[in-house]
Parts: C-alpha cells; structure tokens; sequence
C-alpha cells in the first residue's frame, strides 16, 4: 500500500506540542535560505526576508543599509512598513559609518539594541523621529562576510523591551544570509567582470587574429604578383644573354664573355629566387598537388645531389645508400626540391669537413639525412629557421646571404608529401636535418 506523501510544512504543523511560532520560525528560515539560493538580486532577498521575518518578530519596521564602494556612507536597500510619505525620500536617504545605532552597527561590528528609546538619554534626539514612525525600541545588526562588513539590518519595535532572546536568534539568523547573499552578489559581479573583460580579450585577439590573415594574404598575394612580373622580363634578359653569347649580335672579345656570363649567372639566381617565392605562395595557398608514382627512394637523393649548388673546394660530399630498397609511392619531382633545398643549405654554411647524405627505409617511413659539420645552429634559433625570410643572423652585415626561403620550401614541400623536416644542431660541430616522408603516400579522403 502506497503512503501518503506529505509537505515539510505539513509534517511541521503536524509535530506534537509544536508552538505555532517556532513553526513559522522554520518556514520563514527555509523560505530565506531558498530566496538566498536561487535570487538573482540581491535586494530580492533583502526585501523578501524583511518581509517575513519582521512579522514573527514582532518588528513594526525594518531597514537594510549597504556600505556604497569607497565610500563612508550607507545607503538604504530594502525597507519593510515605512509609512507611504516617506516614499519620496527612501531612495535619497543615506547613513555615515559611525553615525546613529545603523552606522555604529556596521562600524563596530556588533549588534546595538536599545530596549526603549524614550528611557535613554544618549537617544533623545531620536524620540520626535521614533513617534512620528511609532516605534520604542530596536535592533540594529551588522552584515558581516569573511572579508568585511557590508552593511546593517535594523528592525524597529512598537514596545519597549519587545525582543526575545528567540527573535535575537532568528534576527541574527536572518542578518548572517543577507551577509551571505551580499558577498556572493560581489563574487557574481567580479566574475561578470572577469568574463566581460575576458570576452573583450578574445574578441580583441579574434580581431588581431583576423588581420594577421589578412595581411599574410596581401603579402603571399604581393609576392605571387611582383614574382610573376619579375619573372617575365627576367626570362627574356636570360634570353637576350644567349642570344649574345652565340654571337648573333655581333663577336665579343673575350672580357665581354666572361662578364656576360657572370651576368646569366646572376639572372638564373634571380630566376630561382622568383621561381621558390612563387612555389612557396602556391604551397601556402594549397593550390599544388603532389604528382604520386612509384620511385625508388635513392633516386629523389641521387638527383638533388646532381643539381645541388654552392659546395665548397675543401668540403667532401659523402653519400650513403643501402643496397635493396622497397618501392615508394610518391612525388620524385617535389622529394627532390626538397632535398635540394637542404643540400644547398648544407653546402652554405660548411666550410670544411664533409656533408653527409643518407637515405634508409624504417617500418613504414622513408628517412633522408642530410648531416654537415659546418657553424651549426643554436637551439633557441632551431624553431625559427623554417620561417620564410629568417636567418640565424638577420643583420644588414651578416656573413651569409640569401632570402632565407630554403628551408621554409623544404618542410612545405614535405608536409606536401605527409612528412616533416626536422633538425638537430650544435653551434660549432654542425647540422642534421631529417627529412621523413611515409613509404606510401596515401590520398586524403574527400570530407
């Protein structure tokens, strides 16, 4: 058989020799708790608990004042029975600390009751205003936090001597939740604060972000455009140049051939230059797409040491492949690209010593090593190499020249391949860039 379910109030009312009042004491302690709980205002829970409260007490009237920020001064922030012609002037009222049983409340920090107005001296100046509002007697109550005290609730009494050491608890009760309730208004209003602030943060940096893109694209798009300009007429220069050196613009002495050649050299460097800032614009944009055959993994090597450029006449050039190598599966042109890239780099900055290029197969990873015993690289320069124009040495007078883009194509032309160029360096015993590629490309699946 189902039991009856029955309310608290109804199991309340329904304890044996429970008086009324410590009834109502309870509902109203669990109505305030709640109202503390779930208000969104705090001056809700003020206004509701002098409302329920003053009535079990006895209280003709009753007040809270709140300390304003910064400020010596208290202002009211719920009232309960205060006669309508003081309406006009509730909002405007004001209270010093240290001033009148409220303001002495907050600024010592105790409770102050005065158990009859007209039988203290040191209240005569209150007796007109206790007739006019017809009260005899109060109570006033600091609400004091962990952190401070932030105001007074005071309840005012038709009767002298009118508080019970009951209504003493429940008013003190009463107080220690509006207390409660100011400090967790404040903690809501800092973390308001904190997320408005915070929002402005991310909407700054979304917006800093957004121009960041903006400009990288003017930029790739400027260097797409100029290079192409560039190149056009660099191309026919170049043209020019051997048409010259065949002779169908008439002989040349011997000065002049040298020093046209010199000028194609510097005219093919330029052309390269033009040639990686328009690849390296393409790859950031997306628009390349890898070329995926079977090749031989030595052969992407064996071409970029062949067209490999810059190696000095004290420096050895040190080539390791194994015997027997599986197939890959991926793009010969842009692997050999990429390895050029390091070698021309290797051969840069080596002096003497040797460059060491390797290639091996592990599981299913293809592994280029490109090893110099040139200047090395220090570590907090190792993760800026790879950034398009960056050098080690960014100065006008540095020793090394060149756009600093080697690198930069390297890893892009990698990634292009689903690999990663990576390195390892000590200043003064050399570099190790690896070059890690998977055996087999594998085509991205359409989304």
């Amino acid at each position: 058989m189902t039991k009856p379910v029955t309310s608290i109030q109804d199991r309340l009312r329904a304890a044996p020799g429970q008086p009324d009042s410590a009834v109502r004491e309870l509902l109203a302690v669990r109505e305030i708790v709640h109202a503390f709980l779930t208000a969104d205002r705090p001056e809700e829970v003020y206004q509701f608990a002098l409302d329920r409260v003053s009535p079990l007490v006895g209280a003709t009237l009753a007040c809270v004042y709140l300390i304003d920020d910064g400020s010596e001064l208290m202002r009211l922030a719920a009232v309960h029975n205060w006669p309508q012609r003081w309406a006009h002037v509730l909002g405007e009222m004001r209270v010093r600390l240290g001033h009148g049983p409220s303001g002495e409340a907050a600024a010592e920090r105790r409770a102050i009751e005065v158990l009859d107005v007209f039988a203290e001296p040191a209240y005569e100046d209150w007796q007109e205003v206790a007739r006019e509002l017809g009260f005899r007697s109060f109570v006033a109550l600091p609400l004091q936090t962990s952190q401070a005290v932030v105001g007074t609730v005071t309840f005012y009494f038709g009767l002298a001597n009118a508080v019970t050491a009951e209504n003493r608890q429940l008013m003190r009760m009463v107080a220690d939740q509006m207390a409660a309730t100011a400090e967790k208004a404040r903690l809501i209003q800092d973390l308001q604060r904190a997320n408005g602030a915070l929002r402005e943060s991310h909407a700054t940096l979304e917006r800093q972000y957004a121009d960041l893109l903006e400009a990288r694209r003017i930029k790739d798009e400027f260097l797409a455009n100029i290079s192409h300009e560039l190149r056009t007429p660099l191309t026919a220069v170049i043209g020019y140049i051997s048409l010259m050196q065949e002779g169908l613009a008439g002989p040349m002495n011997g000065e002049q051939r040298h020093t046209l050649e010199q000028v194609k050299d510097s005219s093919e460097q330029l052309l390269g230059l033009i040639a990686d800032l328009l690849e390296l614009t393409a790859l950031k944009r997306g628009s390349v797409a890898a070329s995926i055959a079977d090749v031989d993994p030595r052969d992407p090597l064996r071409d970029a040491i062949a067209k490999a450029s810059g190696r000095k006449a004290g420096v050895a050039l040190e080539v390791q492949e194994p015997e027997d190598v599986p197939v890959m599966r991926s793009d010969r042109a842009t692997l050999t690209k990429a390895l050029r890239a390091l070698i021309d780099n290797a051969f840069k900055f080596t002096h003497e010593g040797a460059v060491r290029a390797s290639v091996r197969v592990a599981a299913d990873r293809v592994l280029y090593t490109i090893a110099d015993t040139g200047i090395g690289i220090p570590a907090e320069a190792q993760r800026l190499v790879f950034e398009e124009f960056r050098q080690v040495d960014g100065g006008l007078t540095r020793e090394y020249g060149g756009p600093g883009l080697g690198l930069s194509l390297a890893r892009r032309l990698a990634r292009l391949l689903q690999g990663d160029v990576s390195v390892t360096s000590t200043p003064g015993a050399g570099s190790t860039f690896t070059l890690d590629v998977p055996l087999r490309f594998e085509a991205p699946q359409p989304s």
